[in-house]
């Protein structure tokens, strides 16, 4: 047999680290474990990697779509693509030739996805596999979204916008600091929709003398601006100022971000995210669940409805929000001014003196006719936003509202996903 032929030769799949914006999305997703990353870069293990796709199409950036042909014992190991600032280029014929490879080889098959487990067999084995109910398409009635205007490799490397707001939005507490920050792109084009994010790109250079990468934040704004009519644009973010042992701590873009003064100036690449978008058919139920700052997309689609008021067909809003007590809950003043017949608020508090813990899947068990209700209406969507910790929890909750509501979870679990209505964005 020819030496030559017997090379394994693999289409390795890589994460550029020039459009990434380290959503978590791709490890959060991979159902065999193959996606790891550091405080820069996220990577792949080829040794673990079945190339079965469920990172690709969640991935708000397009870095997770990249592949390099090449024989498997030259594979880029995790620990060399975590060095990296940007992609190997592709070897050439001369380079394959050198390793071995004859002209014409194709890489092996991909291997067989492991079997697709059952929805109930998802939901027993927990937080680990939760991911896999997020729908990775938006909804049917939603508008078109403008994705990566603006980033690395984009025809403009980034966008200036000036700050025309920043208001602190929780009391002021010892280990936490959560801004309402506003920025304006004047005349550059940045259409943005609810549910969309963007990449916050802080001055300065890291411990390596690297440029810092992008932090991505969710857009807290409905798409005509904070301001209606103006091209801007609102973020919620959290400063943290202690770590769990109480030693001082501050995160690079966070704390750039609540620092901010009005007329500063913010370099800003994006937008992302093109599935969790809002639904615009007028009788739509949207059902929002979220934990601290991930209340800005709620926020924003909250504020988008309230603005198109008379437009809606009887389309209900239902919020669950959830934070460790009442003075961290931003924008909970504002809240409880909307009328109780444009949303239906529900807010839980795990850390109130005196008080047993509550968590958001606790209020959704407790509201479990109404969302039972929700449930079996095809136009309703919900939305998941917060720490990652929340996302087995509620998963579990709609679980358990489905059975109490007469109806098959395998069923409808399966339909949710399939159908762009039920979606999970934590972190």
């Amino acid at each position: 047999m020819n030496a030559l032929a017997e090379i394994t030769v693999i289409k390795q799949h890589l994460i550029d680290p020039e459009i990434c914006i380290r959503c978590n999305t791709c490890e959060a997703t991979c159902p065999v474990g193959a996606i790891t990353h550091d405080d820069r870069n996220y990577v792949v293990d080829a040794a673990k990697c079945n190339l079965c796709m469920d990172c690709v199409s969640p991935c708000p950036t397009g870095s997770i779509d990249n592949w390099r042909t090449l024989p498997r014992a030259m594979a880029y190991t995790p620990e060399v693509q975590l060095t990296w600032d940007e992609l190997p280029p592709e070897l050439s014929a001369e380079q394959l030739a050198d390793a071995g490879v004859e002209a014409g080889v194709v890489p092996e098959a991909l291997p067989e996805a492991p079997p697709a487990l059952a929805i109930s067999d998802v939901v027993a084995e927990g937080a680990a596999n939760s991911a896999s109910f997020g729908a990775t398409l938006p909804p049917w009635s939603a508008a078109h979204a403008y994705t990566n205007l603006y980033g690395p490799k984009a025809a403009e490397k980034s966008i200036t916008a000036t700050v025309v707001g920043n208001a602190r939005v929780t009391e002021v507490g010892k280990d936490y600091d959560t801004h309402h920050v506003v920025l304006d792109f004047g005349a550059m084009p940045f259409p943005v929709l609810e549910g969309q994010s963007i990449g916050i790109l802080a001055p300065g250079t890291d411990a390596q003398g690297r440029p810092h990468h992008a932090r991505q934040y969710s857009i807290a704004s409905p798409r005509n601006g904070e301001r209606p009519g103006y091209n801007n644009l609102a973020l919620t973010v959290k400063r943290v100022l202690e770590d769990h042992q109480g030693q001082p701590v501050r995160g690079v873009a966070s704390n750039y971000l609540c620092d901010l003064q009005v007329g500063d100036k913010v370099s800003v690449i994006g937008p992302f995210g093109a599935s969790f978008l809002m639904p615009n058919h007028p009788r739509s139920n949207i059902v929002m669940i979220c934990t601290g700052t991930g209340s800005a997309p709620m926020r924003a689609m909250t504020e988008w409805r309230r603005r198109q008021s008379g437009k809606f067909e009887g389309g209900k809003l239902m919020l669950f929000f959830g934070a460790r007590t009442q003075e961290e809950l931003p924008y909970f003043g504002p809240l409880q001014k909307l009328p109780k017949d444009f949303i239906d608020s529900h807010f839980a508090y795990s850390r109130t003196p005196g008080q047993p813990k509550r968590y958001v899947q606790d209020l959704m068990r407790e509201r479990a006719a109404d969302l039972g209700t929700l449930l079996k209406d095809a136009n309703t969507c919900f939305y998941v936003c917060g720490l990652k910790s929340m996302e087995e929890g509620v998963v579990l909750a709609l679980r358990d509202v489905a059975i109490q509501a007469g109806l098959d979870w395998e069923t409808l679990g399966a339909a949710l996903k399939r159908e762009g209505r039920l979606h999970l964005e934590t972190y």
